[in-house]
């Protein structure tokens, strides 16, 4: 299966709130299916739910990739702002608010990168644990 397919199935994942999305990929096949229901969408067959052969796809926060990355990030580049990163993750609107603070320093391409990079690790250590092929 192809990174990016995974990469866009994990990104489906991980673009709402934990639970709200689902997507299921076969290794044997690199088929993947993606299901919402608050959308009320759902191409997940049945079977996939009951078969060993299918793996769901984790949300970010499941690998580390939410809260836990920017702190990582934060503590790394801009460790004299970490209460202040910690005051806006206690309110609603978080994410915007924190990428205000990084282009305020300057950095804000740099966080995309380092997320990005973390990304692809965090996921080819997920295909590698759950038996995932990635051929390109």
């Amino acid at each position: 299966m192809k990174y990016d397919e995974l990469e866009d199935a994990f990104i489906f994942v991980s673009g709402a709130a934990f639970g709200e999305r689902t997507a299921l990929v076969c290794p044997q096949t690199g088929q993947v299916c993606l299901g919402s229901e608050m959308a009320e969408f759902d191409e997940i067959p049945d079977e996939a739910y009951e078969s060993d052969l299918w793996k769901e796809i984790p949300h970010k926060n499941e690998l580390g990739l939410g809260r836990d990355l920017v702190f990582s990030f934060v503590s790394e580049r801009i460790p004299a702002d970490l209460d202040r990163v910690d005051r806006i993750f206690s309110k609603r609107g978080a994410y915007s608010r924190y990428k205000d603070l990084l282009d305020e320093r300057g950095i804000l391409e740099e966080w995309y990168e380092f997320e990005n990079a973390r990304l692809k690790e965090e996921i080819l250590e997920w295909c590698r644990r759950e038996g995932v092929k990635i051929t390109g």
